[in-house]
């Protein structure tokens, strides 16, 4: 593959996929503690979502009615959760498991045989290949941490998650602007370490406005997978602790954090 995003998200698929394979046949229906998802609902989000990009590659004639009938739940009140529920309510946990990996496997090989640049239609502005594909991947790892949390058990982390990092980082006006606030400076100093113990950085260095810790807890934050109290980032700063307080690096409308101790690990 010649877009490392892609590669990186077959790989987090098979380290998810290989968890999932361990689940009883009862976990599949127990709700997390992300909005009275199951693990099913969870893979059903992905799984979803993978189907309606493969038709991204069609083009925009294709694509629209796929964005008109998604629009026409959401003003019909359906939550994202009941939408998977609707179109793949006929498979049991397993199945829907193997349908996943395998729709997900054929996306990212798809995504790698296209130019980085190319744009893709999608929901709102189309987006080029390598931030579809950093998005894809972000919400695979970020949804995965949910069952993760509900059997307590704990996760490896790889420098793949730079990835999540490089949103976290692009979104930090747009956090704000998403918001409908003024965005209150220059966008704070972050200094992040890998998984592998390699440093990452990024921003004008500062000692008053910065951002400092394990890569995974700043993914976490961003992600909303964690509240910014319940890591070890240490944020010094009014503009980088609004911003951590708010954080949200995936598209759609103004979402709220979890309160503080409502989601830790294992």
């Amino acid at each position: 593959m010649t877009l490392q995003v892609a590669q990186d998200l077959k790989d987090e698929a098979a380290d998810l996929y290989a968890f999932l394979k361990t689940l009883d046949p009862a976990d599949w229906d127990i709700e997390t503690r992300f909005m009275e998802w199951t693990p099913w609902d969870v893979v059903a989000h992905l799984h979803y979502f993978d189907k309606v990009s493969h038709v991204t590659f069609e083009g925009e004639e294709a694509f629209a009615p796929e964005r008109n009938k998604l629009g026409e739940m959401i003003r019909a009140g359906k939550t994202n959760k009941e939408t998977a529920r609707e179109a793949l309510g006929h498979l049991d946990g397993p199945a829907l498991l193997e349908a996943w990996k395998k729709g997900c496997d054929e996306l990212a090989d798809k995504l790698a045989a296209r130019s980085p640049k190319d744009r893709l239609p999608w929901f709102g502005p189309d987006m080029g290949v390598q931030m579809f594909t950093t998005a894809r991947y972000m919400e695979t790892w970020a949804h995965g941490q949910e069952i993760y949390d509900l059997k307590k058990a704990s996760r490896t982390h790889t420098d793949r998650i730079k990835n999540i990092v490089a949103i976290g980082i692009k979104t930090y006006g747009w956090t704000f602007v998403n918001r409908k606030l003024e965005i209150p400076g220059p966008p704070p100093y972050v200094r992040l370490t890998a998984p592998s113990g390699e440093v990452w950085e990024y921003n004008e260095p500062s000692e008053a406005e910065r951002i400092e810790g394990p890569a995974v807890d700043f993914c976490q934050t961003v992600t909303q997978v964690r509240n910014v109290r319940d890591t070890d980032l240490r944020v010094e700063g009014v503009v980088a602790n609004q911003w951590m307080d708010i954080a949200q690096c995936f598209a759609g409308a103004p979402v709220d954090p979890p309160k503080p101790g409502s989601r830790v690990g294992a």
